[in-house]
């Protein structure tokens, strides 16, 4: 099961290293984009809306790899002053009953409006747009799965350790 586990979080760290640097284009681009307007009087939607498109892909994208590294925001009213064994209940009973329903839900819900975007190749989102907003929908089952399949990993490992008292 460790290998399992061991592929996921493979999987989550390839992603994040390829969307990592739409960080830093995402500011180039948004930088030329400034440029452009303010000194030169230069305008392109297109160019506007690839930063909204990198934005989407990068945190989407990014969700899983997040999830790994447990950077996600967590209310731990209660968990930081418990045991590790109990830390270890909440984060099972949060995977098993928060986190992977919830998702299961987005998946379900979102993967009619995928489809239909696919089927129509659905356009801009703006007139001069980037004509490709069935791509941008197409982030939502991503992001479902890879935080999905990062959960599985998690869980997997949380039920390998042995418990602390």
């Amino acid at each position: 099961m460790e290998k399992l586990a061991n592929a996921i979080d493979a999987v989550n760290a390839g992603v994040a290293s390829l969307t990592r640097w739409l960080a830093l284009f995402m500011v180039l681009v948004q930088f030329t984009i400034v440029v452009g307007r303010y000194a030169f009087g230069v305008n392109s939607i297109a160019a506007q809306e690839s930063v909204l498109y990198m934005h989407a892909t990068l945190f989407m994208l990014g969700a899983g790899y997040t999830l790994l590294v447990d950077k996600h925001v967590r209310v731990d009213v209660f968990y930081a002053k418990v045991s590790p064994r109990s830390q270890r209940r909440i984060d099972i009973f949060g995977h098993l009953f928060f986190l992977l329903p919830s998702m299961a839900a987005l998946l379900y819900w979102s993967w009619p409006s995928v489809r239909n975007s696919w089927s129509i190749l659905e356009g801009p989102l703006s007139v001069g747009g980037i004509e490709a907003v069935f791509l941008m929908k197409t982030l939502i089952p991503a992001f479902c799965v890879l935080v999905m399949l990062q959960s599985v990993s998690l869980l997997i490992r949380l039920f390998m350790q042995r418990p602390a008292s």
